[in-house]
């Protein structure tokens, strides 16, 4: 049986693999939580006014896909899942979050059409919309099938204010709100914000 040596310079040797082994699963553990935000702080900055904001769906039936890595239910596989998905009935109505500035309006990408709002330092992001974008030499339009323009790129939304229909445009499987928050640049989970705003009601 080959036996390990163990001179001075082998454990020296050992150890060095064994430290560089460590600080690789270190590293794979801290890129597979570097999306991940600890939002304690937020939280407790804005403790006094969640109870301000408005949940972002009507006719709500349930949660099908959380904020996180998963399995891609169209693709079959591994990716981050940016968002929170909650499932309502085609053409249930969209409630806006927080009152803020429609930034984008987008329908040419795996989420489909798309509103961000930007409240402050937060971008909320809503997709699989019902309807398209349309544009004008006066701005950027969404214009939903059966209530015409609901929202034009640069206009303030109110809190609660409908915004859009449950569609199923782009990416999806079924017909269900993909909603998205960052603060600053950083991705959040809807989910931990949502648990905030009961907690506070």
């Amino acid at each position: 049986m080959k036996m390990i040596p163990t001179g001075r310079y082998y454990l020296k040797t050992w150890s060095k693999y064994l430290l560089l082994s460590f600080l690789a699963i270190a590293l794979c553990f801290v890129i597979e939580t570097l999306q991940f935000t600890d939002v304690t702080a937020l939280e407790i900055e804005l403790a006094t006014n969640w109870q301000q904001a408005s949940f972002p769906v009507e006719n709500f039936q349930g949660y099908t896909s959380g904020f996180g890595y998963r399995i891609s239910p169209t693709t079959g596989q591994r990716e981050f899942h940016n968002g929170l998905d909650i499932a309502a009935p085609l053409g249930s109505y969209i409630r806006n979050w927080w009152g803020g500035q429609v930034v984008i309006l987008s329908d040419h990408t795996n989420c489909g059409t798309q509103i961000t709002i930007q409240s402050g330092d937060w971008q909320h992001t809503y997709c699989h919309l019902d309807g398209y974008v349309t544009v004008t030499p006066q701005g950027r339009y969404l214009v939903d099938p059966q209530l015409g323009v609901t929202v034009t790129e640069g206009q303030y939304v109110s809190t609660g204010a409908r915004i859009a229909r449950v569609g199923m445009t782009g990416r999806t499987t079924g017909p269900h709100l993909h909603w998205g928050l960052k603060h600053g640049q950083q991705d959040i989970d809807p989910g931990v914000i949502i648990r905030a705003m009961y907690r506070s009601s």
